[in-house]
C-alpha cells in the first residue's frame, strides 16, 4: 500500500507511513528513512500497543507515537495512512482547510468535513496527541502545514479516503479557477448531503 501511495503521487520517497492493526495489542508500522516506493515485508516493524519496538533493528517511523494513540483510542479503525499528497498538503497551510468536498457525491460520502489539527513539530508527542484527539471525531484529518492523516477499517478504506480527499483539493482548486472565469459551481445541497449521511 506504501509503494501504492508513492505511485500515485500521494507521498514523497522518503515520507508518510501506515500502521495496520494485528491484534488487541500489536500493530504494524512502515519504518523510517526507508524509500517508501521499495519497501519489502520484512522492513515493516512490529509494535505493541503499549509502544514497545518489538524489531529493534528497525527504525521506527517518527510518527508511531501518532498512530499508537490512534489505534489506542479508535478500536474501530484498523489503517491510518498519513502521507504528504501535493494540493492536500497545500490546502492544509490555508486558514481553515478550505477544501469543497461537497463538489461530488463520492467525497462528501467519504470524507464529509476533514479537521484541522493545529500546527505541531512533526514527530512530536505534541502532534500525536493533537491528531489522535481530533481523530476521536474524524476518520479525515489535515495537519496544518504539514500533510493528511486518514483512518479506515482496511488499509484499503483509509487509502480510498487519502486519493479522494487530494482529488477533492484538485477539484477544488478547478471550480475556484471556473468562479473566477464566470462559471458558477454548484455543491451539494444541505438535503443532499444529509441523505448521502
Amino acid at each position: 500500500m506504501m509503494r501504492r501511495l508513492y505511485d500515485r503521487g500521494l507521498t514523497t520517497s522518503l515520507g508518510g507511513n501506515i500502521s495496520l492493526r494485528v491484534d488487541d495489542d500489536l500493530f504494524l508500522v512502515t519504518p523510517s528513512g526507508l524509500d517508501k516506493a521499495s519497501l519489502e515485508p520484512d522492513m515493516i516493524a512490529l509494535v505493541t500497543l503499549s509502544g514497545e519496538n518489538l524489531d529493534p533493528d528497525l527504525k521506527l517511523s517518527i510518527e508511531t507515537e501518532m498512530h499508537r494513540m490512534i489505534l489506542m483510542n479508535r478500536s474501530d479503525v484498523t489503517a491510518v495512512v498519513h502521507s504528504h499528497p501535493l494540493y492536500a498538503s497545500a490546502f492544509s497551510a490555508m486558514a481553515g482547510f478550505p477544501v469543497d468536498t461537497a463538489l461530488t457525491a463520492e467525497a462528501w460520502w467519504q470524507l464529509q468535513k476533514p479537521a484541522l489539527v493545529p500546527y505541531r513539530k512533526m514527530g512530536s508527542r505534541a502532534l500525536a496527541e493533537a491528531v489522535a484527539a481530533a481523530a476521536k471525531e474524524h476518520d479525515v484529518l489535515a495537519m496544518e502545514n504539514h500533510g493528511v492523516v486518514c483512518l479506515g477499517s482496511s488499509l484499503l478504506s483509509a487509502f480510498e479516503k487519502m486519493d479522494v480527499l487530494e482529488r477533492a483539493c484538485r477539484m477544488t482548486t478547478i471550480a475556484w479557477q471556473a468562479t473566477q472565469s464566470g462559471i458558477a459551481v454548484r455543491d451539494l445541497s444541505p438535503s443532499e448531503r444529509s441523505e448521502l449521511r
